[in-house]
């Protein structure tokens, strides 16, 4: 008989197929990262990438991987838009392949998305993701607000281009898009994107895709 952790909360990262529509299925909570197992069954709650549920985490000694048990979905004001729902699940899944190797967690990463979440509807949410990327990098230590070309360390004077990372480069450096630097300074001082025009925010979202 397996052994039952109490209830948690958690955002669907990653979903792995197996046999008979089982599923493998890796959730973040507020300080783990659990990849778990999901029997497929007819009167199973329907999950899915970027999905926020209520689950039990069971242990087994006849298993290396705990099992997924009594999944609730937790949905969102806005679950039934498409268009909001894919912008969330292209987001969510740069969590997967950038702490899927991380062996210790904070409570941090939840957090954010949690925050992101509550704020997807109520702007564009591209900004609500870019502002939200900002954050992770400060915290991770990876920000880099010294105004130097990442690619020929020269000082950035006027307009800057972001590559991956936000790592900041001259225009003719990186072939990139310019944004100017009132703009940048106040999304890397106050994670805030209100000086960024969507033309820039649909630019910067594309580089975020390229990974966190």
């Amino acid at each position: 008989m397996g052994i039952k952790e109490a209830k948690m909360q958690g955002y669907i990262l990653n979903l792995n197929k197996v046999k008979d529509e089982d599923l493998i299925v890796t959730i973040l909570s507020k300080n783990n990262l659990d990849t778990l197992y999901r029997f497929y069954g007819a009167r199973h709650s329907v999950i899915n990438l970027g999905f926020k549920i209520d689950f039990e985490n069971e242990s087994s000694a006849k298993s290396t991987i705990s099992r997924l048990k009594d999944v609730i979905h937790i949905g969102f004001s806005w679950i039934n838009n498409y268009k909001l729902l894919r912008l969330w699940q292209n987001f969510v899944s740069l969590f997967y392949a950038h702490l899927k190797d991380t062996d210790e967690l904070d409570k941090f990463y939840f957090l954010l998305l949690d925050n992101a979440s509550k704020e997807w509807d109520k702007q564009n949410p591209k900004r609500v993701a870019i502002e939200s990327y900002i954050k992770l990098l400060e915290h991770e230590g990876r920000l880099h607000k010294e105004l130097n070309c990442f690619l020929c360390a020269e000082m950035l004077e006027d307009d800057i281009s972001l590559i991956r990372a936000f790592l900041p480069t001259h225009p003719k450096c990186s072939h990139t898009l310019s944004i100017k630097k009132n703009a940048l300074n106040e999304l890397f001082t106050n994670k805030s994107s209100i000086f960024l025009s969507d033309k820039e925010i649909d630019k910067l979202w594309l580089v975020l895709l390229e990974g966190l």
